[in-house]
């Protein structure tokens, strides 16, 4: 096994998550020949439709589905799962039903790196935060064993004056990461207020995505500088 062909997977409360703060980096993990693999908690029946009409949370659901078939689609996500848990009640979710769900996962995929949201949820979503904390929970004691590295996605405007943080190059990747935003229709609100009116230019504070190695194989936030998410892999 090469070092490029790992299980990298991203483990993100709602559909739209994963594009947007991971784009570059899933397109980037496909392109090189790696396999990007995607679990959503919830199918985000509670959110906003947009311009499209008002839906009820079946309706919006199937909806968001759809899109994220699509955008799984133009970023080259090779797997990706709903659990179906309620959206925006993580927190009223029982933490151990939870915790196994995840930890099945990651253990039928043998992934070997594993990316999630920050402490702070980036947004600070309660959904995001209770999934952070479940996610570190399960990779840090070892219940699911193939995995090596933890990584959280941040905040770009702010993550790029923290030491350490891995950056991924992105503006040859823009056009892809519009696609897959703009699959996500019925979220065009929340990705309008984050990037703007999305075009051909790459938005300002978005050339890059940032990420924070968490944990190493039994080590909490290796002080290190990396070129790469396989960096320091054992094959």
């Amino acid at each position: 096994m090469t070092l490029t062909n790992r299980t990298v997977a991203f483990i993100y409360a709602h559909p739209d998550d994963e594009t947007f703060g991971c784009s570059y980096l899933i397109r980037q993990i496909a392109d090189e020949g790696g396999r990007p693999i995607l679990l959503t908690t919830t199918r985000g029946d509670a959110g906003k439709t947009g311009h499209l009409d008002p839906m009820n949370e079946d309706e919006l659901a199937t909806l968001r589905e759809f899109e994220l078939e699509k955008a799984v689609g133009i970023l080259g996500i090779s797997t990706a799962e709903q659990l179906g848990m309620k959206d925006g009640k993580l927190d009223e979710v029982d933490a151990d039903l939870l915790r196994e769900k995840i930890a099945d996962f990651l253990r039928e995929h043998q992934a070997d790196i594993v990316v999630t949201f920050p402490e702070d949820g980036i947004s600070g979503h309660r959904d995001h935060i209770v999934l952070h904390h479940v996610v570190k929970d399960i990779v840090t004691s070892g219940q699911a064993p193939s995995v090596q590295k933890l990584y959280y996605n941040l905040f770009a405007p702010l993550a790029s004056e923290r030491p350490g943080v891995l950056r991924i190059e992105g503006r040859h990747r823009w056009e892809i990461k519009r696609q897959a935003l703009e699959a996500h229709e019925s979220q065009v609100f929340s990705v309008e207020r984050v990037f703007g009116k999305l075009g051909p230019e790459v938005p300002p504070d978005h050339h890059h995505e940032f990420f924070e190695l968490a944990w190493e194989r039994g080590n909490s936030y290796p002080q290190k500088t990396e070129r790469s998410i396989y960096d320091d892999l054992i094959v």
